[in-house]
């Protein structure tokens, strides 16, 4: 539970439900874009009541009260705002990408269910973070107390990844097979699981492979070259187990045909929520304003909440079956949102349909191109004129937003226009050579005489 907020920290409180207030109205807004201006104004405020914050808080002390959780918000929210205006590899971009990373290590952590080219991603992603946030910090373009609350969350990660990592250290190298192999059945089960309909056919391959990795022990223990026992005999034991057991309440589900009644409602809005963020996932080049995501978030850190011991209950505080499924749902809802995030490129909202647009010419040109020639003027007319008039958007070299203001991600869409205008001018050397005017001239002959014989021309007089 939280700590109640201090009577010095309460105006501080009422300043940050103002900015939040003020963040939402402005996630609400979709009428016109937003705008690099109003983000910036709203981050000074914040950092602002952090450094009074700061000023009447100890240093050695651990604190935990409804400012905090507050502010967390309006950090995830403000973080998705640079997000949105094409400001990536700011600093403040990478705060909702942390959090959103932080989750999903916890629930691998409490699963130990992953592999090494798991983790992997996430080294590489922390390293292009920790970049970001070291270079802002040496520069002075945000704030110390900024940059000093994100190296906080990065170095969280770490830990978490680093724990994870040497979970595996343990695991003896002739084991790395058969837990390689268990890993990717317990993924597969539990997707399948989550699927509706009859799961006998699909369910029997995998109960096949279980019992011939089973049938590998001798005395419960899987053994090595020679006849000898290597370690870390219970991460495999355990992962095989959970496989059977996973077996197991998919038969059952066969049976009773649905997750358990007082389970439905959880199942029903993370099926509803995983839905949502699928169609985000493909739709997201045209339609995502990282904002959106805010409200996922929350929606499924409720759900997550709910859980007791990892686990959901009902009312009665009973662990009902079907937890494998809601676990897999919330799992992958949370994957989807972080995906989202990380493949957030450096481009303006406001840039976006511009960027859109050049990358659907420059496909169409390059398939196109694939296909090969002769082009006459005329197939490649529709592709000049979509560059004539995004060319046109330009001022100064430059696309200009609606308040004047240059948003990000110029270079990106220039390089987009350039290499669209390069395939153009790659085209037109295949273009048909143009017929001799003497047959031109033959052929609009023919046609006037065709047309005096028919009478229609100088019905048309």
């Amino acid at each position: 539970m939280s700590a109640p907020v201090s009577q010095e920290e309460l105006p501080i409180l009422e300043s940050v439900i103002n900015i939040r207030n003020r963040l939402n109205l402005l996630k609400k807004d979709r009428g016109e874009y937003i705008k690099a201006s109003d983000v910036n104004t709203l981050y000074q405020a914040v950092i602002k009541q952090v450094r009074k914050l700061n000023d009447v808080r100890q240093d050695d002390v651990v604190y935990n009260n409804r400012l905090d959780t507050l502010l967390a918000d309006v950090f995830n929210l403000l973080s998705l705002f640079f997000l949105t205006i094409g400001k990536t590899k700011e600093a403040p971009a990478t705060y909702s990408q942390l959090a959103s990373m932080r989750q999903i290590l916890e629930h691998m952590n409490e699963s130990a269910i992953y592999n090494e080219s798991d983790l992997k991603p996430f080294h590489r992603r922390l390293n292009d973070l920790r970049n970001i946030i070291r270079n802002d910090a040496e520069t002075g373009k945000h704030p110390e107390a900024m940059t000093k609350l994100l190296e906080r969350q990065l170095n969280e990660c770490e830990s978490l990844l680093r724990s994870l990592q040497e979970s595996l250290a343990v695991l003896d190298v002739e084991l790395v097979p058969i837990h390689e192999r268990l890993i990717g059945i317990r993924r597969k089960l539990v997707a399948l699981a989550a699927k509706d309909g009859p799961h006998k056919q699909e369910l029997k391959p995998f109960q096949e492979e279980l019992r011939k990795i089973d049938s590998k022990r001798v005395d419960g223990k899987f053994m090595g070259p020679g006849g000898t026992v290597p370690a870390s005999q219970a991460i495999c034991s355990s992962l095989l187990e959970d496989c059977f057991d996973i077996v197991q309440e998919i038969r059952a589900q066969e049976e009773s045909k649905h997750v358990p009644q007082t389970l439905k409602p959880i199942h029903e809005r993370l099926s509803q929520l995983r839905a949502e963020l699928d169609g985000l996932a493909l739709t997201h080049r045209w339609s995502l304003r990282e904002t959106d995501l805010f409200n996922y978030s929350l929606s499924l850190q409720e759900i997550d909440n709910m859980r007791v011991d990892g686990k959901f209950v009902d009312t009665e505080g009973n662990q009902p079956g079907g937890q494998y499924v809601l676990l897999y749902l919330l799992r992958r809802c949370y994957g989807v949102i972080y995906r989202l995030l990380s493949s957030s490129e450096p481009v303006s909202e406001e840039l976006i349909p511009i960027s859109n647009k050049l990358s659907t010419v420059k496909k169409c040109l390059n398939e196109v191109l694939k296909y090969g020639g002769p082009f006459s003027p005329r197939d490649l007319y529709p592709y000049q004129l979509a560059l004539y008039q995004i060319d046109q958007m330009r001022k100064d070299g430059k696309f200009v937003g609606a308040d004047g203001s240059v948003p990000e991600g110029q270079g990106i869409v220039m390089a987009h226009l350039n290499e669209c205008h390069e395939l153009v001018e790659m085209l037109k050397e295949n273009l048909e050579e143009p017929e001799e005017e003497d047959d031109y001239g033959e052929d609009d002959e023919e046609d006037e005489e065709e047309y005096n014989e028919d009478g229609s021309e100088s019905e048309a007089a």
